[in-house]
């Protein structure tokens, strides 16, 4: 079964106040030049723009794109000025306030009206929130595309909406690893910093994916790297990546712990070696030795989920005793 197109659904529902035009089949068949004449009737009224006031408009729902630009804003407000809207915006009604609508796309446009405080010319569906998901997605398609951390986060808002894998995937037009890797971006770098450094078009996901494996694995605390920087004065966001990655690094060859503390060797009675424990940052690793006693490491093998469990529990009791 073919995909329902998302810019033609059926026509919107009648505004308040607004009469609702009678059935026609009493006065019309269905058949004939006049079926055809209602068939175009009825795409003419779902594809017609509306002008809405923009205080009627809420921007509330998952965003595609980091933020706007002033000067881009304003731009477009000034051609807007002059030449007037030229292309549509699309809201779906609000269940909850009659007369009032939610953006589905188009919000750069939507921000400029508000400056000039012209109404918004709109299309206006009736959409579910995964129907509006994937309309957002659609038009991104038509456009410049987003960039990567902005399809990442994008991706991440949506997640986090409860919206389904197959949605998001579609919305975004990606496939289950590309996911994953955005998903593995957005765990490790705090949104509050990707929203300091901002879209990037220019950096691609294998940087952004660095920084966050540089992040991940040596527990840098990445908002308070960047809240001592001086990213103000840098206007270009491909730039604040730049200097926050330098700061990543310069970071990691300064030494941020003190030398970790030598292995444990635990040897039996007779000085053969048992066992070498090992205390790192991220791990307290035991390394059984295969060669001086090989029965006992295949022994631990073997019974190791049993006797770790015994050991936590005891670990619990002593806690609870304390």
């Amino acid at each position: 079964m073919a995909r329902r197109n998302l810019f033609q659904p059926p026509p919107p529902p009648a505004t308040p106040g607004e009469t609702p035009q009678k059935d026609p089949k009493s006065r019309f068949p269905n058949t004939g030049a006049m079926s055809g004449v209602k068939s175009t009737l009825k795409d003419l009224s779902s594809n017609a723009v509306r002008d809405i006031p923009i205080e009627a408009i809420e921007e509330d729902g998952p965003k595609d794109r980091l933020s706007f630009n002033d000067t881009d804003v304003a731009a477009l407000a000034q051609s807007i000025r002059e030449h007037g809207q030229q292309v549509p915006i699309m809201v779906r009604p609000t269940a909850d306030k009659p007369g009032h609508y939610r953006i589905v796309y188009g919000r750069r446009r939507l921000r400029a009206l508000r400056f000039l405080g012209l109404p918004a010319k709109a299309l206006v569906r009736s959409l579910s929130d995964e129907e509006a998901v994937l309309a957002q997605g659609q038009e991104n398609s038509q456009r410049l595309d987003p960039s990567f951390i902005e399809k990442a986060l994008f991706a991440a808002e949506l997640a986090a909406g409860g919206y389904d894998q197959p949605v998001i995937l579609d919305a975004l037009a990606i496939d289950k690893p590309m996911l994953s890797r955005m998903n593995k971006v957005t765990r490790a770098i705090p949104a509050e910093v990707i929203q300091v450094i901002g879209s990037a078009h220019g950096i691609g996901r294998r940087r952004w994916e660095e920084l966050a494996d540089r992040t991940r694995d040596h527990g840098l605390d990445l908002l308070q790297i960047v809240t001592e920087l001086d990213l103000e004065g840098l206007p270009g966001s491909d730039d604040r990546f730049a200097r926050v990655q330098d700061a990543v690094a310069r970071k990691l060859q300064t030494p941020a712990s003190p030398t970790p503390s030598p292995a444990l060797q635990v040897t039996l009675k007779d000085g053969t070696p048992l066992v070498e424990i090992k205390d790192s940052a991220r791990a307290l690793t035991l390394k059984l030795s295969k060669t001086a006693t090989p029965d006992f490491a295949r022994w631990m093998r073997d019974n190791a989920e049993t006797e770790l469990m015994r050991l936590y529990e005891a670990w619990q009791s002593e806690q609870a005793s304390d």
